[in-house]
This record gives structure tokens, C-alpha cells and sequence, in this order.
């Protein structure tokens, strides 16, 4: 898997996060059910890293290994970390390190 790859698949779970979350908000508040925003939205974003990691490796045929796992591990922790503080900010510091680097 290549950065382009993992920042695209980072990209795709940022938004149906955003579009997951809202819907079951609306939902939890049709059903007058209570709820914390930022756990919810945490842990859709955990969810969702692992079903679209899922895809990947079998779409893409891949083998389940020590980098997959780094891969999927780096991609639940980062998508938790864009539902809590966007998308934008979270590439922009990853652009930030990778051009020091």
C-alpha cells in the first residue's frame, strides 16, 4: 500500500464519517436517546477505518501481514483523530512531516 493509497482511503472514511455520524444523530434524536457527539463520532470513524481497511485488502488482494497491520492501526488511529478535529488539519500536519522528512 502506498502513502497516496492510505491518505485516499484516510480521505474516504473522513467523509462517510461526517455522513455516518449525522445520520445516526438523527436518528439517536428521533428516538430522543442521548448521546455524546465526539464518542460517537470516534467511534464511527474506529468503524469505519476498519471496514474500509477490510475492502481494501480484499479488493486489492492484499496480504495480511506486519505492515497491514501498521496500516490499520495508523488508519483507525488517524481517522479517530480527523472526526475529532478535521481532515484538513490532520493532512496538513502530515504534509508538514512528511516535507521535513
Amino acid at each position: 500500500m502506498s502513502l497516496d493509497m492510505f491518505l485516499a482511503m484516510l480521505l474516504i472514511v473522513s467523509v462517510l464519517t461526517g455522513l455516518f455520524t449525522e445520520a445516526i444523530k438523527k436518528t439517536l434524536d428521533d428516538f430522543g436517546k442521548a448521546y455524546c457527539s465526539n464518542i460517537l463520532a470516534g467511534a464511527v470513524a474506529a468503524v469505519l477505518a476498519v471496514l474500509v481497511d477490510t475492502g481494501y485488502v480484499i479488493l486489492a488482494e492484499a496480504a495480511i501481514n506486519s505492515k497491514m497491520a501498521v496500516y490499520l492501526i495508523a488508519l483507525v488511529l488517524l481517522s479517530w483523530l480527523c472526526a475529532m478535529v478535521g481532515y484538513d488539519k490532520v493532512i496538513q500536519a502530515i504534509s508538514q512531516i512528511k516535507v521535513q522528512s
